[in-house]
């Protein structure tokens, strides 16, 4: 007997924001986890339609070869959204009789608006493993509709019957379907050269956490997986890996959660058990919290092969961190902690962020001042961006500090998105960009350090330099 068949999929982005410089390298883990849940019971597929950069017309032909029954679609994030609602047209257009059905982090940020949609027959709010599969059963096989994480039309009118519950046990899940897609394709290169890029190739992602306690005032972390911290256990983030480099032959990782050492014993679990069972190899950390390393962490991170380690600090004033942004940043701890990382040889880069409402241009200077005090190798300065069910959201409004023309489906990451009494969009442009060229190009020693970790040579980051600065230019308004 043919099984029912389910197409989970990714839609090409571009197809919502025409910019080159937007260019994410995403191996699709939570699809590919859904896969694993449910393959058992039906035909599933995986149609990345970013990775593989479709372009409409390949997409419809994709399509028409796999006739699902079900389409699964994810969104990345509010701006992309457009790009989803294609998707479900092409799919309706195509297969009127298929279900769609929305998930992601869109989905959960906005499901009411979503389903807005007639294309889209079902939106997924809140963490899908249950959810979804859940909904499939009720499509496919005459189970009972999900009686959480669903949000339908009937009658014409919208049905939300509340937000998935979160997740608890994430041992329970069982190891991404990575043999439903070209994982080669995913790990044996990097499309954008990055100081996060991978160190060696190929190379795996890990996601050891959900969930974060900080709720910084930019971050929708509370909205999309919740403030308690839930944590695989050290066995199951090592059992991964070992699976990984046996099945795939991986030879570096990045750790993409925000909270690798938040439970500090089983950050320490993991580092010692890489040591003990011959998975130590370079990896990278990608959001560091800088708070919560010490002494004994750095050293096993440092043997345990880590060459690389992004920490955010967001400001360099503490009314800023405290009143504005909630993160609990030491100054004089960070600089300890960069100092023994570097003096260990890890590359570190440090991320800060500038153009808060009430933030004053003399607390943007003084962000400034401390990011070059910090000597980091790299320093990236970001423009703060409002995105909705944040504190920084409720701030703009407060404040009235949103940009004239700001909407949600026309953020921009390259410019500043707030207005405030004491700075405009302009202003920020030009002080990001031509203080991340001073900080970042100082010297020879960090313009090589630079290229070796992008993996370029330094004809090729000095272009990239120079682009940074003409790109600067084109963001300026007039």
């Amino acid at each position: 007997m043919n099984k029912s068949k389910v197409c989970l999929i990714i839609p090409n982005y571009n197809w919502a924001a025409d910019d080159e410089r937007i260019l994410w390298h995403i191996i699709p883990y939570n699809l590919c986890l859904l896969a694993a849940i449910i393959e058992n019971d039906y035909d599933v597929t995986i149609l990345d339609a970013y990775a593989e950069n479709l372009t409409e017309e390949q997409f419809k032909d994709k399509l028409l070869q796999l006739k699902p029954d079900v389409v699964g679609l994810t969104v990345l994030m509010d701006q992309f959204a457009a790009a989803g609602h294609r998707c479900a047209a092409i799919t309706k257009e195509l297969l009127p009789k298929a279900s769609v059905i929305l998930g992601g982090v869109y989905a959960t940020v906005d499901p009411e608006t979503a389903i807005e949609d007639d294309n889209i027959d079902y939106v997924i709010y809140g963490e899908g493993e249950v959810a979804f599969t859940d909904l499939i059963k009720h499509l496919l096989s005459n189970g009972p509709l999900p009686a959480k994480g669903i949000v339908y039309k009937q009658n014409g009118k919208i049905i939300n019957n509340g937000r998935a519950d979160f997740v608890q046990n994430l041992d329970d899940f069982p190891l991404p379907a990575y043999h439903l897609i070209d994982y080669e394709k995913y790990t044996l290169s990097a499309p954008r050269k990055s100081v996060d890029g991978p160190r060696a190739f190929p190379f795996a992602r890990i996601i050891s956490s959900r969930g974060c306690p900080i709720n910084c005032c930019f971050c929708q972390v509370k909205k999309i997986m919740g403030l308690k911290f839930r944590p695989r256990s050290a066995n199951s983030v090592l059992d991964e890996i070992a699976w990984l480099k046996e099945t795939y032959g991986i030879k570096s990782l990045i750790f993409d959660d925000d909270n690798l050492f938040t439970d500090r014993q089983r950050g320490i679990d993991i580092l010692q058990g890489m040591i003990d069972r011959g998975l130590a190899m370079p990896w990278s950390s990608i959001a560091t919290a800088v708070f919560m390393l010490d002494e004994e962490l750095m050293d096993l991170i440092h043997r345990s092969g880590c060459e690389y380690m992004s920490i955010s600090i967001e400001s360099g004033t503490q009314r800023v961190l405290k009143e504005i942004i909630g993160k609990p940043i030491k100054f004089d701890h960070a600089k300890k902690m960069v100092k023994l990382a570097r003096e260990k040889g890890i590359y570190v880069s440090a991320a800060f962020i500038v153009g808060f409402p009430t933030e004053t241009w003399d607390e943007i200077r003084k962000t400034i001042s401390y990011a070059e005090e910090l000597e980091t190798d790299y320093t990236k300065i970001f423009a703060a961006v409002p995105m909705r069910h944040t504190k920084l959201w409720d701030l703009c409004v407060e404040h009235n500090s949103f940009k004239k023309d700001f909407s949600v489906e026309n953020i921009s990451w390259h410019s500043g998105q707030i207005e405030g009494d004491e700075f405009t969009i302009n202003d920020l442009t030009i002080l990001r960009t031509y203080e991340w060229d001073r900080i970042n190009f100082k010297t020879p020693e960090k313009i090589k350090n630079t290229a070796d970790i992008m993996g370029i040579t330094e004809e090729e980051l000095l272009k990239i330099r120079r682009d940074t600065l003409l790109g600067a230019h084109e963001n300026i308004s007039t």
